[in-house]
């Protein structure tokens, strides 16, 4: 993602989304020209290895697909050009399946960046130029979806600063029940967009760095912390609200810290732009974050409130999606109509769990609720992540059509 200039108009509302989806034409499917495969294999010899079946290819759309076969040590990995992330996966765990990402890379020295592996960073070298960007009508449309998606996410962003402070107000003034409400009501923001601001660092750090790294400063659990940056942010928050039941010095230093990082990560949305691959990745990446945190129950390990984020992450593939939408279908219209369909199918199945009374407006996500359930919401995910996960190629392979 490329800073360029701001952009000025305000967020796509719901109902011109909608009526731009229905209108826009469909075509036949173009055939997809031949994408790059790198393929990255995690182990546990040697102390962790992150191994590259190519490291040298030629510049244009390159997918990277990931699996970890025995590495207990590594659980993401990252593409790194010039200090910042262009991609990455997280979640790594031995045994699951194999996962992806696709970017069309310009010629130039990266990195594969493994942390926990024996040599954490690996070179990777793209040779050449990419193909340049097609003017045809379907790259005007899903240029038009990027710069709509780049102002949802500055809204997003800009909605949730006022919804940190106003969670940051409650802990402040010692007021425990509005304290959790505002934490609910702030929460699912984050949830929409977190895959778009992955990477983004505070002024000086480097990207190798959590004490730096927004995403771990804003969002990160128990369950993955760096003992040398410490907790920090929501779920240190969600502790102290909900477990421990009592607002101290240190919730209240905590809320300071989050309202800090969320206005330092408002100043870095504005003025983004993103390419059609960023969105199909990102959506894939937040479908992934539903499997791997929400159904099992662990990212809101006090507050019990999974689902309301289960609904954050949905919301925002089904955005990303959105704004692909008019162009993809031209590309390929039967992908689009299934990944619609499935999309559909996950809101009405996340619709049976509703309830205005509880936080959030779902209900808890209680032990007994995700015995019940999380094979079925899992099974939903998983029909929705198959036909999502060719979107990226479609779009990436746009321009060389």
């Amino acid at each position: 993602m490329m800073k360029q200039q701001p952009l000025r108009h305000p967020a796509l509302k719901m109902s011109a989304l909608a009526l731009l989806l229905l209108t826009a034409g469909a075509s036949h499917a173009a055939p997809t020209p031949a994408v790059t495969q790198v393929n990255i294999t995690l182990t546990g010899d040697n102390g962790g290895q992150c191994l590259l079946d190519n490291n040298k290819v030629n510049a244009g759309p390159i997918t990277f697909n990931i699996v970890n076969k025995t590495a207990t040590a590594i659980t993401e990995i990252e593409l790194l050009n010039n200090n910042r992330i262009l991609g990455e996966k997280e979640n790594l765990a031995p045994g699951l399946p194999a996962v992806k990402f696709t970017l069309n890379l310009e010629g130039g020295n990266y990195q594969i960046y493994c942390p926990g592996a024996s040599q954490e960073l690996v070179n990777f070298t793209v040779s050449g130029q990419r193909n340049a960007q097609s003017s045809d009508s379907i790259s005007a449309l899903l240029k038009q979806g990027t710069d709509n998606y780049g102002r949802y996410v500055e809204s997003t962003v800009a909605g949730m600063v006022n919804a940190v402070a106003k969670l940051q107000t409650a802990i402040n003034a010692g007021q425990l029940e509005q304290a959790k409400v505002a934490y609910a009501q702030a929460r699912p923001l984050y949830e929409r967009i977190e895959s778009d601001v992955d990477g983004f660092l505070l002024p000086g750090f480097k990207a190798t760095d959590n004490a730096g790294n927004l995403d771990y400063l804003i969002d990160m659990r128990a369950s993955n912390l760096d003992p040398a940056v410490g907790w920090h942010g929501f779920h240190a928050i969600e502790r102290d609200l909900f477990e421990k039941g009592k607002i101290d010095k240190n919730t209240q230093q905590t809320a300071k810290g989050l309202v800090i990082h969320v206005a330092e990560l408002n100043k870095q949305v504005k003025g983004l732009t993103y390419k059609p691959e960023d969105l199909a990745n990102g959506a894939a990446d937040l479908l992934e974050e539903v499997q791997n945190t929400k159904i099992n129950g662990e990212e809101e390990a006090y507050s019990h409130i999974d689902l309301v984020d289960f609904a954050g992450n949905v919301e925002g593939a089904m955005q990303a999606f959105a704004y692909l939408q008019p162009g993809l279908a031209k590309i390929d219209p039967a992908l689009t109509k299934q990944v619609s369909e499935q999309f559909s199918a996950v809101r009405k199945l996340l619709d049976q769990y509703r309830d205005s009374k509880s936080l959030g407006g779902y209900r808890p996500y209680t032990r007994t609720l995700k015995a019940e359930n999380a094979a079925k919401l899992s099974r939903a995910i998983q029909a929705l992540q198959e036909p999502l996960s060719h979107i990226a190629e479609k779009v990436a392979t746009h321009a060389g059509a």
